[in-house]
């Protein structure tokens, strides 16, 4: 759930922030929390080992290899609430004076060190990349925005300990208080029985995430919401629709065998990417990101709603 996490992070981010301050400083801030909490899944960079040694043979075998290198790491060391309370501080300090960054690399350096205490040298690598994409993330976010290092530290806490409870819905639970042996899920949440619809239904999870974050964005821009969404979602969005007929053709998906049905139903989402029609002229074609992807959501929605109802009742 790595898109999940930023949209969700984003959207709550920014409607608390707009209370304070104006629009624009309400996005950065939702937009840099949203990045940070993208930033605990670094720990997949692992995984490309899983792609080496699968020798790039087929898509099926090359995820599955991913998947299983990813498997030994993921979820453990960037996933833990108590490290994201000291790197979000130290990855800010990056940003400040001479004493600032030495105490930013000692918190850093420490966090390496605690990683290769507890998992070895493999630990300690994925740390050095969480440290590393951490630390970048906070220079950009410094030099980009004019928020200043006490909103900073909180997006950027906010955005790395909003991260681990997103996962709780898909494989292993996260180890929210490493490096100390404490368990706070010993298994993944199921929100439904059948595994196959308990996929759709975390499918459907990242979804509302993401019409959720749209409604914030267009909420904060000052425009009605559903006003915003009839202007920038195209008809052909009921292409979707089509995507019933794979159910009856792909295998059923679950959390373990996902990828055909992820894969091909954000597909459908490219249907957004075709040329929108200007209402007063409509041959004349409106380059609008934001249309695109509206209308790509609502396809991708579409085509989730008719698969998951021929799955059911077909």
């Amino acid at each position: 759930m790595m898109v999940g996490h930023a949209l969700l992070a984003f959207g709550v981010a920014a409607l608390v922030a707009r209370r304070f301050w104006s629009t624009e400083r309400a996005l950065a801030f939702g937009i840099i929390a949203g990045v940070f909490a993208t930033v605990p899944d670094v720990d997949m960079t692992y995984a490309m080992i899983g792609l080496v040694q699968s020798g790039f043979g087929g898509v099926w075998r090359m995820t599955a290899e991913f998947w299983g290198s990813a498997h030994l790491v993921h979820r453990a060391v960037t996933h833990s609430l108590v490290v994201a309370a000291i790197a979000g501080p130290a990855f800010v300090l990056a940003t400040g004076d001479r004493w600032r960054k030495l105490l930013s690399a000692a918190l850093l350096a420490g966090l390496v060190w605690v990683a290769f205490a507890n998992s070895g040298f493999l630990g300690a690598g994925v740390m050095s990349v969480f440290v590393v994409v951490g630390t970048v993330a906070a220079l950009v976010a410094d030099s980009r925005t004019d928020l200043g290092p006490r909103e900073l530290v909180l997006a950027a806490v906010f955005g790395l300990m909003s991260h681990p409870f997103g996962d709780v819905f898909t494989g292993a639970p996260p180890q929210f208080f490493y490096p100390f042996d404490v368990t706070l899920l010993h298994s993944r949440i199921a929100i439904l029985s059948d595994p196959t619809l308990n996929l759709l239904a975390i499918f459907g999870l990242e979804v509302v995430l993401a019409w959720f974050a749209v409604s914030v964005y267009f909420h904060l821009n000052g425009g009605r919401v559903r006003e915003q969404f009839r202007e920038h979602i195209h008809p052909r969005a009921a292409l979707g629709v089509g995507y019933a007929l794979a159910a009856l053709v792909i295998p059923a998906p679950t959390l373990s065998v996902s990828y055909q049905f992820v894969f091909s139903v954000l597909a459908v989402g490219a249907v957004g990417v075709g040329p929108q029609l200007h209402p007063k002229r409509p041959f004349r074609p409106v380059r609008n990101p934001t249309a695109w992807l509206c209308t790509g959501m609502a396809a991708v929605t579409l085509a989730a709603v008719a698969y998951a109802a021929v799955y059911q009742f077909a």
